[in-house]
C-alpha cells in the first residue's frame, strides 16, 4: 500500500481590512512581509509577525490584480486595471514612478534582471525596461486575455497561460517560441514551474490540472483536481508539495512528486473561506501557507507534513 504523509493543518489568522474582493497576493524580498491587492484598489503590506495591522501602502482608483516584489530593488510593481503600471520603493514605502500601458485589465507581472513583463487583458506582453523606465517591446500572443505568468530561471523560459485555453513557452533570450500546449478547454489561471524546473503545471476554468515535463514539453498527467475554476498555485520551497486554490472556495494540497492529493482544506472541515479562493503562496517565512478570496479576507495556515512512515517533520 502507498505510503500518504500525515498531515496537520491549522488556521491561524483571519486578516480584514480590503473592501471587495482581493485579487492580488505577493511575497516581500524579506518573506515575513507580504502585499495584498483588491478591487477597492488598496494595496496592504502585512507583518507575518504582527499580521492584524495590515499597513496600507497605495490607493488607486482601479482594481489591483497584479502585484510584483523585485528582489535585487527592494520595489513593488502594481499592476493597476485600465492605466499601467506604479513603483513603490519598499524601503520607504514611497512611488517613485508610473507607466501608462493599457486600456485593459492587467493580469499577471513577472521580473527578470532589468525587464519587467506585463501580461494585458489585450493578449499582450508588455516588456518595460527598468533602467530607461520606457517600454521596450510589445508581444502579441493571442487574442484573448493573458492571465499568468511563470518563469523557469534554471532554463530561461517564460510560460504564459491564457484564456484562449493555451499556455505559450518562449525562450527568454530571444522571445523564440518553443511549445504552444493545448489540453485544457477553458482559460488557464493557474500556472506554475516546479521549483527545480522539471515540470510545469497548469491549471484554469476546466477545474483540471496538467502536468508538463520541460524537456520536451510534453504532457505528462492530468487530474481532475476541482470542482470549479483552479485559479492558482504554488509549489513549497523544498518543491515537495504544491497548493491549489479554487473557485469552489477550496485549498487542495499535492504531493509534488505523483501529485497525490494529500489534504483538502476547506469552509465544513477547517473554517477555510466561503467564497472563490484567488491565490495561494507558500511562504518562505516559517512555511506558512497564505490566500486570499472573495469574502475580503487573507487566511494564514499552518500545514504540517510528516514526512515518512516515522512521523518525522
Amino acid at each position: 500500500m502507498q505510503y500518504r504523509p500525515k498531515t496537520q493543518v491549522n488556521k491561524l489568522h483571519t486578516l480584514t481590512g480590503h473592501n471587495h474582493s482581493i485579487f492580488a497576493l505577493a511575497e516581500g524580498v524579506d518573506p515575513r512581509f507580504f502585499y495584498t491587492g483588491a478591487g477597492d484598489g488598496m494595496v496592504v503590506e502585512w507583518d507575518l509577525d504582527n499580521p492584524r495591522d495590515g499597513k496600507l501602502i497605495a490607493k488607486l482608483p482601479h482594481s489591483v490584480y497584479a502585484l510584483e516584489v523585485d528582489p535585487e530593488r527592494n520595489w513593488l510593481f502594481i499592476g493597476h486595471n485600465f492605466e499601467g503600471v506604479h513603483v513603490i520603493d519598499l524601503n520607504d514605502q514611497q512611488e517613485l514612478w508610473s507607466i501608462k500601458l493599457t486600456d485593459r485589465a492587467i493580469f499577471d507581472l513577472q521580473v527578470l534582471g532589468d525587464r519587467l513583463f506585463v501580461a494585458t487583458g489585450g493578449g499582450v506582453v508588455v516588456v518595460l525596461d527598468l533602467e530607461t523606465r520606457a517600454v521596450v517591446r510589445h508581444i502579441k500572443i493571442s487574442d484573448q486575455s493573458l492571465r499568468v505568468f511563470s518563469l523557469n530561471r534554471t532554463k530561461n523560459h517564460l510560460a504564459v497561460g491564457s484564456s484562449d485555453n493555451s499556455v505559450k513557452v518562449f525562450d527568454l533570450q530571444d522571445w523564440k517560441p518553443l511549445a504552444n500546449l493545448t489540453g485544457h478547454t477553458n482559460s488557464v489561471f493557474a500556472l506554475s514551474y516546479s521549483p527545480d524546473g522539471k515540470d510545469l503545471v497548469s491549471g484554469g476554468r476546466d477545474a483540471g490540472l496538467r502536468v508538463w515535463d520541460t524537456d520536451g514539453y510534453e504532457q505528462k498527467q492530468t487530474i481532475a483536481a476541482h470542482m470549479y475554476a483552479i485559479n492558482y498555485i504554488a509549489f513549497r520551497e523544498d518543491g515537495k508539495y504544491m497548493v491549489s486554490c479554487s473557485m469552489d472556495k477550496s485549498i487542495k494540497l499535492w504531493d509534488a512528486a505523483s501529485f497525490r492529493l494529500l489534504k483538502v482544506i476547506d469552509k465544513a472541515r477547517h473554517a477555510g473561506h466561503g467564497t472563490s479562493i484567488n491565490k495561494v503562496l507558500w511562504s518562505r517565512y516559517n512555511q506558512k501557507v497564505i490566500a486570499i478570496s472573495d469574502d475580503r479576507t487573507i487566511s494564514v495556515w499552518d500545514i504540517a507534513i510528516l514526512d515518512d512512515e516515522n512521523n518525522t517533520p
